[in-house]
This record gives structure tokens, sequence and C-alpha cells, in this order.
């Protein structure tokens, strides 16, 4: 028969991010991992696997939250550039509530792993397209209802916009400056037309 767990493996997959996104990968330990999540290292590596595996979970897990809340905000908001305001708002809101100010833990992945990972990099990339797609969708959305004109490629706009929040995720190391951000935003929202 089966052991049964005696640990939440949500919880500890939330641990593990937070030890993750604050040491990198190459920073963190499995001595690290075994005193963070609070688990015996049998029990981590019966559930999780290698420390590698455990980073993808991680990366995953940050992934799947990060997609729904954009969801979210794409459908619930009836005008495009107020979606596209409320993703670039959200994503700094987060950025500058980080007190230890350790950016974004895809682009943070993204930065050590993926020019020699072949799983980070899928994952990165995923995520990266997931956020173009909301960015275009919202785009398109707002060309239809004549908020953006049609002249303008939204496809091109959408990888702009992108591009435009992994900037703000690396800049959120250097400066808190809430006037900074919101510069960066109005400029993008101008781009639109």
């Amino acid at each position: 028969m089966a052991r049964t767990k005696d640990f939440d493996e949500q919880a500890v997959l939330q641990k593990a991010i937070c030890l993750f996104w604050d040491k990198g990968y190459n920073g963190t330990s499995m001595q690290d991992l075994v005193d963070g999540l609070g688990i015996s290292r049998s029990s981590l590596y019966d559930t999780f696997g290698d420390k590698h595996q455990l980073y993808l979970k991680a990366l995953d897990a940050y992934q799947q939250q990060y997609g729904t809340q954009l969801c979210k905000l794409t459908a619930q908001s009836g005008s495009a550039k107020d979606a596209i305001r409320q993703i670039l708002d959200l994503v700094i809101n987060d950025l500058l509530n980080d007190e230890q100010r350790k950016g974004c833990f895809m682009v943070n992945a993204g930065i050590e792993l993926a020019s020699h990972d072949q799983d980070v990099n899928n994952m990165i990339c995923q995520t990266e397209q997931q956020l173009e797609q909301a960015f275009a969708k919202a785009i398109r959305e707002g060309q239809e209802k004549g908020e953006i004109g049609k002249d303008k490629d939204s496809q091109a706009l959408a990888r702009f916009l992108n591009n435009t929040v992994k900037g703000m995720q690396v800049s959120v190391k250097s400066t808190t400056d809430r006037s900074f951000f919101d510069d960066i935003i109005n400029t993008a929202i101008g781009v639109l037309g």
C-alpha cells in the first residue's frame, strides 16, 4: 500500500517558486530546497523528481497563475486600451510591491538558463506567446471597435508591448520610481493610436 503524503503539494510548490525566484536555479542547492520546503529529501525526489524537474514544475505553476490573471483582465475590460493598460499596471504593481525587487520569475529564468536549457527556453517562449496573444487579441478587438487604427499591425504591436513588459520587469531591479514606469505605460498606450 502506498504511503499518503503528509504535506500539501501545491503549498510546497509555492515555496519552491519563492526559493528559486529569490536565489535563482544555480543559487538554490538541494539542501536549500529540503530546508525551505520543509519536506525530506526522499519526499522531494518521490514527489517532484530532481531539482531540475522541480524547477520546471515551479515555472509551470507560476506561468499558470500569470496566465489566469491575464485572461481575466482581457475578458473583463470593455475597452482594448483599458485592458492593455490594466495588464501593464498589473505587471508594474506586482513588481513594485515586491520589496526584494526580484523582478519576474520567468524573465529571471530566461536570463539565467534559457540559452542553454531547452526545457526552460520552451517554457519562456510559451509564456511570452501567451502574453503576446493576449495583447494581439485586445488590439484586434480594439481595431474592430475603432479604438485602435486598423492600419496598425496587431502582431507587431503585441510584440512591442510584450517587449515593453520584459523591459519593465528588468528595470524594476534598478528603480522603483512609479513615474518612470507610468511614462513607459503612457507611451506604450500612445503608440496604439
